[in-house]
């Protein structure tokens, strides 16, 4: 029999199971980080900084490189050491004797600042620096084919050889080497956000 003592029973019961319902519902859209997919109950992603512990971008679109990281930590090591040593050479070719070969030594000056560049751009991790870091390699690779080329066609204008004179002969060849490695590492982390282009 339906009196109105069962009517408030069951309004009461109902209730209760909404409440419970819309708690469920909270907890679960409070803690993103530890839901689960509803179709495969796999865990999401935690993230940390606003990245992805898989790797991948999170909702900010903030990219997390591994190009500073690993070989890629190696890389900026060799990197900085062209950058301090052909900034010291150039600077005091430039100072000290710039009339006996200014075209070597402008261009010694040229390859201090795209290591400088790769060094500093190598070292970051952002989408940007990434950029940054193909074109300064591209050019490190573009200037040293030519000015290899130039020291062997036009040698009287390279007495005193450039840092990429005889493409890098005076480094063992590190100038020529270090460009197609930089290239292919910049590839291997390249930034997700980017892999459509």
């Amino acid at each position: 029999m339906n009196t109105p003592e069962n009517h408030e029973a069951k309004a009461s019961a109902t209730g209760r199971i909404a409440e419970r319902a819309a708690a469920r519902k909270a907890a679960s859209s409070s803690s993103p980080n530890s839901a689960s997919d509803a179709a495969t109950g796999v865990p999401t992603s935690a993230t940390t900084n606003g990245t992805a512990a898989d790797g991948t971008e999170n909702r900010a679109g903030e990219p997390k490189s591994r190009k500073n990281k690993g070989l890629g930590a190696i890389i900026v090591a060799v990197y900085a050491i062209f950058a301090l040593s052909s900034t010291a050479r150039a600077g005091y070719q430039i100072l000290t004797k710039f009339e006996e070969a200014p075209l070597a030594y402008v261009l010694s000056a040229l390859a201090a600042v795209v290591y400088i560049v790769a060094t500093i751009a190598l070292g970051s991790s952002s989408v940007r620096s990434w950029l940054i870091s193909r074109y300064a390699v591209l050019v490190e690779l573009v200037g040293v084919i030519l000015v290899g080329a130039l020291s062997y066609l036009i040698p009287e204008h390279f007495s005193h050889p450039a840092v990429w004179s005889h493409f890098g002969q005076g480094y063992w060849y590190i100038p020529l080497i270090l460009p197609l490695i930089g290239l292919w590492w910049l590839r291997r982390t390249k930034p997700a956000s980017l892999r459509g282009e």
